[in-house]
């Protein structure tokens, strides 16, 4: 893994958005009938995969009317001797923006242990039948789903995450949480998966500690784009709500947790929100959000990504290079259109300081030391004033 670089970054106006949906629950038990046991009943015969389903409502409640308009999938896979109600956080945050969440139930036991193989399996079979739900006129989902799906994960659900990413053809992108190591091997699964994929890391985990866990997952990853978050002072149990068994095996094995479960979330969700929306509901305008937010998130983190955030508009015919950056005055790039551009100048914040037209040099005298965000042709620069 490269050298992390630490930031200390500032509250991003951008993520605190009001919920705009009410949320809805319904229980579908979906079946693999080339294997056995499983959890739940009524799914047909074969292995049995009882699955919690959260969704965008017009009112919230049970089996209510999926809200107006489609919506992606996010398949979510539970940490070790942890149910699906741990993550109550996740649904309620993300259900409410948008997205449709399924849990799956399966491998929740402390013994027998669950078996990581089977869990990603499920995981994956849970991914294709939601997507066969929109067209199924008898479904509550039907013509309900825009057809992007993303795995995401905590704990043990996190590495078989990547078991099921490293064979799925279908999905967009995947989320882990704390991914754990897993038997088969997700650090060694990790070379199949190519899909965008973001891993977030508590810096204090003793449960599973990022340097056997998270870091060679995320390393092994054959992802372009990808990106590592560590939550400094953050936990592993603190992606998901008060759980007992994780909470016990956290006492006994992490040390130096300086942040509370609750800002271990906003700072997750300041960065995630707009990476989901870029890549499971093609905001383009996310993208350039997420870009501001690795520079500028409620707290300090460390992270690295290996995504570009040059070309987010197509059709510009202006080639743009700048320099000197980092800089103490005058940028300057080469413009083959010799006509005014329009620039924008963001802080660390995201907020606009400046809009002028501009030909070939973009002035930061009077700005202040720190990291800045130039706007041209609908692409982002990060800028560095000296």
């Amino acid at each position: 893994m490269k050298k992390l670089v630490q930031l200390t970054l500032f509250t991003v106006i951008a993520f605190c958005s009001f919920s705009q949906y009410q949320i809805g629950h319904t229980t579908i038990t979906f079946n693999d009938p080339a294997r056995t046991g499983g959890f739940g009943s009524g799914g047909g015969s074969g292995r049995q995969i009882q699955t919690e389903i959260y969704y965008p409502a017009t009112t919230a409640g049970e089996n209510t009317a999926v809200a107006s308009g489609d919506f992606p999938i996010i398949v979510f896979g539970h940490g070790f001797a942890m149910s699906w109600d741990a993550y109550t956080n996740i649904w309620e945050h993300y259900a409410s923006k948008g997205y449709i969440l399924a849990f799956p139930r399966t491998e929740g036991s402390l013994f027998p242990a669950p078996s990581h193989g089977d869990f990603g399996l499920d995981i994956n079979i849970v991914e294709t039948r939601m997507q066969a739900e929109d067209v199924l006129a008898t479904s509550l989902f039907y013509q309900k789903i825009n057809g992007n799906s993303a795995l995401m994960g905590h704990s043990m659900g996190g590495g078989a995450t990547i078991l099921a990413a490293s064979t799925n053809t279908s999905i967009k992108a995947i989320v882990g949480l704390a991914p754990a190591e897993t038997n088969p091997s997700a650090i060694a699964a990790a070379s199949n998966v190519t899909v965008p994929a973001i891993i977030f890391s508590g810096g204090q985990d003793g449960v599973t500690p990022p340097d056997e866990h998270h870091i060679p997952i995320y390393d092994g990853l054959s992802s372009a784009c990808k990106t590592f978050v560590n939550i400094v002072g953050g936990a592993h149990c603190y992606f998901a709500n008060t759980n007992f068994n994780c909470d016990f095996g956290e006492a006994t094995t992490s040390t130096g947790i300086s942040i509370t479960r609750a800002d271990q979330q906003t700072r997750t969700y300041s960065i995630l929100d707009s990476w989901l929306a870029y890549q499971l509901k093609n905001d383009n305008a996310a993208w350039t959000t997420f870009q501001i937010s690795l520079n500028a998130s409620p707290s300090t983190l460390i992270t690295e990504t290996t995504c570009s955030f040059a070309g987010l508009a197509e059709g510009s015919d202006v080639e743009i290079m700048l320099s000197p950056n980092p800089t103490n005055s005058i940028i300057s790039f080469v413009n083959e259109s010799n006509e005014n551009i329009e620039i924008s100048i963001l802080n660390a914040s995201g907020q606009l300081l400046a809009k002028k037209e501009v030909q070939n040099q973009v002035d930061f005298t009077q700005f202040e030391s720190g990291i800045y965000f130039l706007q041209m042709n609908g692409k982002t620069y990060k800028i560095i004033k000296e």
